[in-house]
This record gives C-alpha cells, structure tokens and sequence, in this order.
C-alpha cells in the first residue's frame, strides 16, 4: 500500500509539473534560454482585449501570421490578456522583470512595446528573502 501512495505521489507531481506549462514557440516560459524578451501588444479590433506577442529573438518565417509568437496554455489555446498590464503581471509571475516601455503609433493604433529581463537565481532568491523578512 505505501508503495502505491509513492507512486501516485509521483504521477500527480509529474502531472503537475506539465499542467501549468505555458509556452511560445513550443518552449515553457521559464525554460527560455534568454535574458531579455519584449512584449508587443496591440488592441484587438471591436474588444476590449489586447493581442500580446512575446519576441525573444526567435526565428519566425518571412510571410508566417507570426503564430508562434503568442503565450500558449496547456492545450495549445492563446492566452488571452486584459491589457498590456495584465500581460506584465502574468509574465513577472513567470520569473521576469520589466525594463522599459514604449508605444509607437501605427496608423490610428498604438503598439506598445514592454522590454523585460528574466530574473537570475540570485535576484529571485534576494527578492524572496526580502519578502519573507518583511513578512516577519
């Protein structure tokens, strides 16, 4: 019997380890063997919502629709942001730091543009101690 609860135990930590696994380009975003990535967000045409690309120096094809570029849950589905805000949060929640932000005007649309740094081992375990004195 305890034999079976240790591999059960095993089977739903594995399967929890792939079930939040976001990806772009078919790689997970704490995966990304990158320092900088830069967000480019644009307003959807009659929503409320924005489209958000994530460019990390990927290759991408010439006349490709640029698919590989948008955050994929687990089922391969876009993830759908509220704004470009949201879009920042989800990604700090994913290990990375904002940098800087710009917008440039297309036409009469603005494409914003946030540049991010992925947090390093160090910074992440400064932060958390931080945190966890502050808490104290």
């Amino acid at each position: 019997m305890k034999v079976f609860r240790k591999v059960l135990l095993f089977l739903v930590l594995m399967f929890g380890c792939f079930v939040n696994a976001q990806t772009v380009n078919d790689i997970p975003l704490k995966e990304l063997d990158v320092e900088y990535i830069l967000i480019v967000g644009e307003g959807k045409m009659f929503s409320d919502k924005v489209s958000v690309k994530i460019d990390f120096g990927q290759n991408t094809k010439f006349f490709s629709s640029k698919d590989e570029m948008f955050i994929r849950d687990k089922e391969g589905e876009r993830v759908k942001f509220n704004s470009m805000v949201d879009a920042l949060n989800y990604l700090s929640g994913h290990g990375f730091q904002f940098v800087q932000a710009y917008a440039i005007t297309i036409g009469n649309q603005n494409v914003y543009h946030y540049l991010m740094r992925k947090e390093n081992d160090i910074e992440r375990l400064t932060r958390e101690t931080r945190e966890t004195n502050k808490d104290n």
